[in-house]
C-alpha cells in the first residue's frame, strides 16, 4: 500500500463516505440515479441569476415547454470512480472529508484547502468531489472545485464532466458560470452538447439577455449542427417580440431565421409566429410589401384567421408608405372583426396615412372621430396628430391640440413639444420657440435634442451671446452634453458673427473629439483671421486623456468596467457595458459616449441619435489605457490599485456610484467593488472616513459591498452632486426622440 503523505489536516480512519459509493462504469447521468432530478430542480421556489440586483421580470419570456424539454435532452456519459475501489484507506477518508467540508466554505478558504492537498490529489479524486457537490445541489461549490482543477497542470479536459456541470449551472440560472464553461469547451476544440446549448439559451431568455440568446441559438445551428426543439424556437421568438416596436424591429432578421428553421425542419408554425413576423415588418423603416403578402397568404393556407393585431400591423405598414387602398381595406376588415371596440392604434395609423399624403384636415377629422366614438385619445394619437399638423405648418391647430394634450396631464409630452419647436424653427417664429422651450423645461426632463433645436433658433436669430450661454449650459450639464450637430451650429454662429478666434478654438476641440465638421468651415475661419490680422499658427491635434476622463475611468473601473488586452499591439481596449433596465445606466451611457467620443471605434462613434447609442461600445486600442490595465487588472482578475485612497475625488465617487452602485428605497447607498482584498477595502474606508463618511462593508464572494446609511448617505450625495447625472424620471419622460 502506498505510504500516506503528510498533510495539514488530520483524519480519522472510521470516517465514512458522505454518500453510498458509486460503482466504476460508464454511468449515464439519469436524474434518478446520480445527480439531482429534473423534477427536484424545477420545484425550487426561485431561480436566481448570478448577476447582482436583477430587475428583469423573466416570467413574461419564459416558455414552460422549453423548460420541460431540458430534462429529456441527451447528454454524454460520465465515468465516476467508486471510493471502495481505491486501495488506500487514507485516500478514501480524505476524499470523503473533502466532500463534507468544501461545500461549507467560501471561495478563498475552499482554494486554500484544495491547495493543501496538491501532494496527493489527482483528477479522478477531484472529479468525484465535483460530482458529489452537484448531487447535493451545491452547484456553486462544484464550480469552484472544477475551476481549481481546471487550473492544475495535471488536468486533462473531461467533456462529460464539463457538460454536466454547465447544464446544472444553467438550470440553476448561474448564467455567467455556465457561459464560462461553455466557452472553455469551445476553446478545447469541442462542440458543446445540445443540452448545454438549449439550457444556456433558455437561461439567457429568462434573464432578459435576448442578444446573447440569439448568438448562442445561431451557434447551435451553424456551429453545432443541431436541430433545436420546437419549444426552443418558440421561446426565443416570443422573447424577440416581447419588447416595444422600436426595440424589436432590430430583431427582424433573427425572427426570419427562426421562421426559416421551422419551415426547413418541417416543424409546426403556429399563428403567433406569423403575427409576430408581420408585426416586426410593420415597424421597419423600409416596408417589404411582398414579404408581408406572402406571410398573409401562408397564414390562410395553414387555416389561420387574421386577428385584430395582424390587421393593425398591416395598417401600420401601409400607412407609412401612404398606401390608402391597402390601409383602408385592412381598416374595414378590422371594423367587421372588432365592431365598436376599435383599438386606438388603428386610428393612429389612419392619422399617419393622411398625413403622408398631405391631407392634415382628414387626419384631424379622424382624431376628432375618436372622441365621438367615446374612445379616449392615447398618447400616441396626440403625438401623431400634432406631428402631422406641425409638418403641414397648421400653427393654430397644432397649438390648440398641444394645449389640450397638456391639460390631460398625460406623460411623455416631449415629442409633441419638439414637433412644435421644429415647426416654429422652420417658420422663423423664434420668440414662440423660446417660450415653448421654457414651458418644456418646466414639465419635461431636458435633453440634448431639445437644447440643440433651441440653440439652432438662437443662432439663426443672431443671438450669439445667448447661444453661447446655452452651449455652455449643455457642456456643464452632464445629462445633456454636446455632439457634432450642436458644435457645428455654434461654430456657424461664431463665423456668422465674426468671432473667428472663438471659432478656431472650437474647431480644434471638434477635431480632437473627432466630430464631423461641415465642409469649407476651416477655410472660412482662416480667411476671417487673415482679414482681421489675427493669424495663428495651426496646431497639431493630439488626442490625450484629460484629467476628468481619467477620473471617470477610475470610477467606472471600481464599479466593474472591463478592460481587454490587444495581443497584436500589446495595448488595451476599454469595453463599456451598460444595463438596459437601469435608468441610471441609460443616462450614463449617453454621457460616456459623448465624453469619450474621440476614443471610440469608428462604428461606435457613428451615431446620429441619442436613442441609437448602444448599450455596449468600446474604445480603440491605445497605449494610454495600459496604465489602467496595470492598476485594475492582476492575473486576469479585477484588482484595486494600492494608491486608490488618494484618487477618490468627488468625480471618481460619482461615476463609481452611477456605474456600480445603487440607492436603496430606504435612502441608503451601496457601492459595489469587484476585486481587491480586505486591505484595499480598508484603504477606501479610511479615505471615506477622512471625508466624514462612515460606512460599513460586507463581502459576498469576490464582491465587496460598501454601504452608507442615514446622514452619511445624504452627505455622500451632496459630495458628488456636481457630477451626478439627472437620471430620475420626471412626470414626463421622453423616450426614443430622434434629431431631425
Amino acid at each position: 500500500m502506498a505510504s500516506r503523505p503528510t498533510t495539514a489536516f488530520s483524519f480519522t480512519s472510521s470516517l465514512l463516505p458522505p454518500f453510498p459509493p458509486l460503482r466504476r462504469h460508464n454511468l449515464p447521468f439519469y436524474p434518478r440515479r446520480l445527480l439531482l432530478s429534473a423534477s427536484l430542480l424545477s420545484s425550487q421556489p426561485t431561480l436566481h441569476s448570478d448577476q447582482q440586483n436583477p430587475s428583469v421580470n423573466s416570467a413574461q419570456f419564459f416558455d414552460a415547454w422549453a423548460e420541460r424539454d431540458m430534462r429529456s435532452l441527451p447528454s454524454p456519459d460520465l465515468e465516476v470512480i467508486e471510493l471502495e475501489d481505491l486501495p488506500e484507506q487514507w485516500r478514501r477518508s480524505k476524499i470523503a472529508w473533502l466532500c463534507k467540508e468544501l461545500p461549507a466554505h467560501k471561495h478563498p478558504t475552499l482554494v486554500r484547502v484544495l491547495n493543501a492537498q496538491k501532494k496527493w490529489i489527482n483528477q479522478d479524486d477531484v472529479t468525484y468531489v465535483v460530482v458529489h457537490c452537484i448531487r447535493i445541489r451545491e452547484n456553486e461549490s462544484a464550480f469552484r472545485v472544477y475551476s481549481w482543477m481546471y487550473q492544475q497542470k495535471w488536468y486533462r479536459f473531461n467533456f462529460a464532466l464539463s457538460t454536466k456541470l454547465a447544464d446544472f449551472l444553467g438550470k440553476d440560472r448561474k448564467i455567467k458560470k455556465c457561459r464560462e464553461i461553455f466557452d472553455q469547451i469551445i476553446k478545447q476544440g469541442r462542440v458543446p452538447s445540445e443540452s448545454t446549448f438549449h439550457i444556456l439559451i433558455i437561461a439567457y431568455i429568462s434573464d432578459g439577455s435576448i442578444d446573447d440568446a440569439c448568438v448562442i441559438y445561431n451557434q447551435m445551428i451553424k456551429f453545432g449542427g443541431y436541430k433545436p426543439r420546437l419549444s426552443l424556437h418558440n421561446a426565443l421568438f416570443k422573447a424577440l417580440v416581447s419588447k416595444t416596436g422600436g426595440e424589436s424591429k432590430l430583431y427582424l432578421k433573427q425572427g426570419e431565421f427562426i421562421y426559416h428553421n421551422l419551415i426547413t425542419r418541417g416543424l409546426n408554425v403556429y399563428r403567433d409566429i406569423y403575427e409576430g413576423l408581420i408585426w416586426l415588418h410593420s415597424y421597419q423603416d423600409s416596408i417589404d410589401k411582398e414579404r408581408i403578402f406572402y406571410l398573409r397568404e401562408d397564414m390562410k393556407r395553414k387555416g389561420f384567421r387574421e386577428s385584430v393585431n395582424v390587421l393593425v400591423s398591416i395598417m401600420r405598414a401601409f400607412s407609412k408608405e401612404g398606401n390608402v387602398e391597402e390601409t383602408e381595406k385592412a381598416y374595414l376588415e378590422l371594423l367587421e372583426k372588432s365592431g365598436n371596440e376599435i383599438p386606438s392604434r388603428a386610428f393612429v395609423c389612419r392619422i399617419e396615412l393622411y398625413g403622408k399624403i398631405n391631407e392634415p384636415m382628414k387626419s384631424l377629422e379622424i382624431f376628432q372621430g375618436m372622441k365621438e366614438l367615446n374612445i379616449k385619445p392615447s398618447i400616441s394619437a396626440y403625438h401623431k396628430i400634432i406631428n402631422v399638423l406641425s409638418r403641414c405648418k397648421k400653427v393654430d391647430l397644432a397649438e390648440t391640440l398641444m394645449e389640450e394634450f397638456i391639460s390631460t396631464e398625460m406623460r411623455n409630452l416631449m415629442p409633441a413639444f419638439l414637433d412644435l419647436m421644429r415647426m416654429y424653427l422652420d417658420l422663423e417664429m423664434h420668440e414662440k420657440l423660446e417660450g415653448l422651450f421654457v414651458k418644456c423645461v418646466e414639465r419635461c426632463r431636458p435633453n440634448r435634442v431639445l437644447y440643440t433645436v433651441y440653440l439652432d433658433s438662437l443662432v439663426r436669430s443672431n443671438k450669439i451671446e445667448k447661444a453661447e450661454e446655452i452651449f455652455k449650459e449643455m457642456i456643464e450639464n452632464r445629462t445633456i452634453g454636446t455632439n457634432a450637430k450642436s458644435c457645428n451650429i455654434i461654430l456657424k454662429g461664431y463665423v456668422k458673427a465674426g468671432e473667428f478666434l472663438k471659432a478656431e478654438k472650437l474647431y480644434y476641440i471638434m477635431q480632437q473629439k473627432k466630430y464631423e465638421i461641415e465642409p469649407n468651415m476651416f477655410e472660412k475661419i482662416k480667411r476671417g483671421l487673415v482679414l482681421n490680422k489675427k493669424v495663428k499658427i495651426e496646431k497639431k491635434v493630439s488626442v490625450k486623456l484629460d484629467e476628468e476622463q481619467r477620473e471617470i475611468l477610475i470610477g467606472l473601473f471600481l464599479g466593474g468596467l472591463e478592460i481587454e488586452s490587444d495581443e497584436k499591439n500589446k495595448n488595451h481596449i476599454v469595453r463599456f457595458t451598460f444595463n438596459q433596465d437601469s435608468e441610471m445606466h441609460k443616462a450614463l451611457r449617453i454621457n460616456i459616449h459623448e465624453r469619450f467620443n474621440e476614443w471610440l471605434t469608428l462604428s461606435d462613434r457613428s451615431v446620429n441619435y441619442e436613442n441609437e447609442v448602444p448599450y455596449e461600445f468600446s474604445t480603440i486600442s491605445h497605449l494610454y489605457f495600459n496604465f489602467f490595465a496595470s492598476q485594475f487588472r492582476a492575473n486576469g482578475q479585477n484588482a484595486v490599485p494600492k494608491l486608490i485612497h488618494r484618487w477618490l475625488s468627488p468625480c471618481v465617487l460619482a461615476y463609481w456610484y452611477m456605474y456600480g452602485g445603487f440607492k436603496h428605497s430606504s435612502g441608503d447607498i451601496l457601492l459595489k467593488l469587484k476585486g481587491g482584498n480586505e486591505k484595499d477595502v480598508e484603504r477606501i474606508v479610511m479615505s471615506l472616513k477622512e471625508k466624514s463618511l462612515v460606512c460599513k462593508v460586507k463581502r459576498k464572494g469576490r464582491v465587496f459591498w460598501i454601504g452608507l446609511q442615514g446622514n452619511n448617505a445624504e452627505s455622500f450625495l451632496n459630495l458628488i452632486g456636481d457630477y451626478l447625472l439627472d437620471f430620475e424620471r420626471k412626470n414626463d419622460e421622453f423616450l426614443g426622440v430622434e434629431e431631425s
